[in-house]
């Protein structure tokens, strides 16, 4: 009889410890309760971001007004100031940013990787691209356009390219193509590595446009070396919705990210990056688009 309540304390503890499992495994799966919301947001760009104040973020080096980096090791352009913007909001100074090159047949294996935690680099969002990686935003939404001499009055349109027009992009890039498709099946496309050399091209009349989204063609134009003598024709014929490029799953920072690319347009922030970087090509600076309405 004696043996009784030792096997009844024996049966109470054995009780108490699968609780205090069940409730540990809870908790480090992240599937409920607390614990699993904490570990969620753990590995997300908003806890990096808050906990080391550190970011490591891709652009582009190669577009002016756009993502450059210039010969002094900086970095200049619209991309360059909404990430500063974006990152500054979630917690990180401009020097606790590490920017990288992020060259367009590479940004969805540079996040995928975690070789950066966010990708401003005229990162179009693409049905083939979600399913990849998610974004933030839009906070552009650009137009393919034509570069041209800014006293050439023939060329109004990607239609007005007839009579054997040369009409040049880069290597790989479907733009020019599309032009000839749709538009002017007799321009002749040429094709260079770099858009600098398109633009170069230009200038020295052995082409005669350029086309790609337009807010990087307003940043060539803007250079001080074409300023007033290239502009860009305004008269686009497609939407490329811009977006912050994160990380599959990060919920937590499509959301943080949004919120303050809401709050740099609704400050004023987002029409001045665009009118430093852009406005003194004479683009027409467009309207904001809503972020979050992808």
């Amino acid at each position: 009889m004696r043996q009784f309540p030792r096997i009844g304390a024996a049966v109470a503890a054995l009780g108490l410890a699968a609780a205090l499992a069940a409730c540990g495994s809870r908790g480090d799966g992240g599937t409920s309760g607390d614990g699993g919301s904490s570990k969620g947001s753990a590995s997300g760009v908003v806890a990096k971001a808050q906990n080391s104040k550190k970011l490591t973020i891709g652009i582009k080096f190669d577009q002016p007004g756009v993502g450059l980096k210039t010969p002094d090791g900086s970095y200049a352009g619209f991309d360059v100031d909404v990430a500063k913007y974006v990152a500054g909001k979630l917690g990180v100074p401009a020097d606790g940013i590490t920017f990288v090159e992020a060259k367009s047949a590479n940004r969805e294996n540079l996040l995928k990787t975690g070789q950066v935690d966010l990708i401003f680099a005229s990162y179009s969002i693409t049905e083939k691209r979600q399913a990849e990686v998610d974004f933030g935003g839009p906070y552009f939404i650009a137009h393919q356009d034509l570069l041209v001499r800014a006293d050439d009055t023939a060329l109004t349109g990607p239609e007005s390219l007839t009579g054997g027009k040369k009409l040049c992009s880069v290597t790989g890039s479907t733009s020019a193509q599309k032009v000839k498709d749709t538009y002017a099946k007799g321009v002749q496309l040429q094709e260079y590595s770099k858009y600098s050399d398109c633009v170069s091209a230009l200038f020295s009349k052995v082409i005669d446009a350029v086309t790609t989204d337009d807010v990087i063609l307003a940043g060539y134009a803007a250079q001080s070396q074409y300023k007033g003598k290239l502009k860009v024709v305004g008269n686009g014929f497609s939407d490329e919705k811009y977006g912050v490029g994160i990380k599959k799953g990060d919920t937590s920072g499509v959301a943080a990210v949004n919120k303050a690319l809401t709050e740099m347009i609704s400050d004023g922030s987002w029409k001045k990056a665009l009118d430093d970087n852009v406005g003194p090509s004479g683009y027409q600076i467009p309207s904001p688009p809503n972020p979050g309405t992808i």
